[in-house]
C-alpha cells in the first residue's frame, strides 16, 4: 500500500492519499478544492490513476474537490450513504465498505460532530489506521453545535467506536492546527483534554457547552457546495479565498 498525508494550510485540513500498485488505483480521503492540482500531481508522480474520492462528512470549513476531480479523471465519488446525495456515485456504510483491490476502507458510524459523520478503519500489514475526520482530533475533537451535532452522541461515538480499537491503532485526523500529524488510540484515551483519562459524559458536555465558538466563516458556502459534492459557483469560490481560522476544533 502507498500512503501519503497531505496538508491544506487555510483550513488546516489533512487529505489522505492511498495507492494500490497491483491495481494502479488511488483514493483520496477528504480532498480540498484548492488543492486539486497538487493532489493530481501526487497521484501521477506515483504512476497511479485516481479511482475514488471518499468523504468523512459534509464539511463546513472547506469545499471538497470531489466533483472537480471526477470531471478531470472520471473517478467515483463516495460519501456516507446516510447523506443520501444524488451527486455521489457510491454510498458507504458499516455494512458496505469500500475496497480498492486488497485495501478496504471500513466505515465506522460516528455521529456527534455532524449527524452522519463516519470514520474509516484501514487494516493493512504493519499497522491499523483509523481516519477520524472531525470526530476525534489530536488532543481534542470537533465542535458539536451545528449540522445535527450532539455532544452526547460524539462522546458515545468516540468511546464506543474509537477508544475501543486496539491501543496501537494509528489515529489520523482531518485537521490539526498545530501541525501534528498522527496519534494513537492509547494516547488519546490517556491524554485527550476533552475525552481522555476517564472523563465523564457530564464533564464533556460541560466543556463543549462552554466553548463559545465563532460562527464558521465558510459554512454558508461550504455546506451547500458539499451537498453537491463540491459543485461550487465561481462567485462562491472567490469568497472561499478568505482565510479561515481554527473554529472547527474549538
Amino acid at each position: 500500500m502507498i500512503f501519503r498525508q497531505l496538508f491544506e494550510p487555510e483550513s488546516s485540513t489533512y487529505t489522505y492519499l492511498f495507492g494500490n500498485r497491483e491495481t494502479g488505483e488511488a483514493l483520496l480521503i477528504d480532498p480540498v478544492l484548492e488543492m486539486v492540482e497538487r493532489d493530481l500531481e501526487a497521484v501521477q508522480e506515483l504512476g497511479l490513476a485516481l479511482a475514488y474520492t471518499l468523504e468523512t462528512h459534509i464539511h463546513a470549513d472547506h469545499v471538497t474537490s470531489a466533483c472537480r476531480l471526477r470531471s478531470l479523471t472520471g473517478c467515483k465519488v463516495a460519501y456516507p450513504s446516510m447523506d443520501d446525495l444524488p451527486c455521489a456515485d457510491i454510498g458507504v456504510s458499516e455494512m458496505a465498505p469500500l475496497s480498492m483491490g486488497a485495501i478496504s476502507f471500513h466505515p465506522l458510524y460516528t455521529p456527534g460532530h455532524t449527524e452522519t459523520h463516519h470514520c474509516y478503519l484501514v487494516d493493512v500489514p504493519g499497522a491499523i489506521r483509523v481516519f477520524t475526520g472531525d470526530a476525534l482530533l489530536i488532543d481534542g475533537c470537533g465542535r458539536t453545535d451545528f449540522q445535527g451535532g450532539d455532544s452526547a452522541a460524539l462522546y458515545r461515538s468516540i468511546h464506543d467506536k474509537l477508544f475501543s480499537l486496539p491501543a496501537d491503532t494509528l489515529v489520523f485526523p482531518a485537521h490539526d492546527y498545530q501541525q501534528r500529524r498522527v496519534s494513537t488510540v492509547a494516547q488519546e484515551r490517556d491524554r485527550n483534554a476533552r475525552l481522555g483519562s476517564g472523563r465523564s459524559l457530564a464533564d464533556f458536555q460541560r466543556i463543549m457547552s462552554e466553548l463559545d465558538l465563532p460562527y464558521p466563516k465558510r459554512i454558508d458556502v461550504a455546506v451547500p457546495a458539499n451537498r453537491l459534492c463540491g459543485d461550487c459557483p465561481e462567485e462562491d469560490y472567490i469568497r472561499l479565498q478568505e482565510p479561515e481560522g481554527p473554529s472547527m476544533q474549538g
